[in-house]
C-alpha cells in the first residue's frame, strides 16, 4: 500500500521560503515519477511541479517557475519542494503524489497520479 507523508508546511511572510518534504513507502520509489499539487477551497487541485524517476526531468507550473524547485532523493525515498519568494497566492494545501505508471516522463494532471498524501497547509501572509 502506497503511503506518502508530507511535512514542512506552515505560515510564512511574503518573500520567505519553505521546504516541503514527502516521505514515501509501499512503492519502488526509484522507479516512479512524483509530483506536487496544491488546492484552495472551491477550486480544483492544480499541478505545481513534477519530476521523473531519475530526477533528470522536471516540470513546473508557469506560476511557480523560477521560484520553486522539485528534487528527488531515491536513496531516502523522499521528494522535496523548495519554495522561495513565496507570494500570498501560493497559499494552499500542498499534496505529494506518486505516478506509478510513469517513469521516464512527468505527469501534469491529477489523473496520472495514483497515490496521494494527506496534504500540508502552506499559508503566506502579505
Amino acid at each position: 500500500q502506497v503511503q506518502l507523508v508530507e511535512s514542512g508546511g506552515g505560515l510564512v511572510q511574503a518573500g520567505g521560503s519553505l521546504r516541503l518534504s514527502c516521505a514515501a513507502s509501499g512503492l519502488t520509489f526509484s522507479s516512479v515519477a512524483m509530483g506536487w499539487f496544491r488546492q484552495v477551497p472551491g477550486k480544483e487541485r492544480e499541478f505545481v511541479a513534477g519530476i521523473n524517476w531519475s530526477g533528470g526531468i522536471t516540470k513546473y507550473a508557469d506560476s511557480v517557475k523560477g521560484r520553486f524547485t522539485i528534487s528527488k532523493d531515491n536513496g531516502k525515498n523522499t521528494v522535496f519542494l523548495q519554495m522561495n519568494s513565496l507570494k500570498p497566492e501560493d497559499t494552499a494545501v500542498y499534496y505529494c503524489a506518486a505516478a506509478r505508471r510513469l517513469t521516464y516522463r512527468v505527469g501534469l494532471t491529477t489523473g496520472e497520479y495514483d497515490g496521494w498524501g494527506q496534504g500540508t497547509q502552506v499559508t503566506v501572509s502579505s
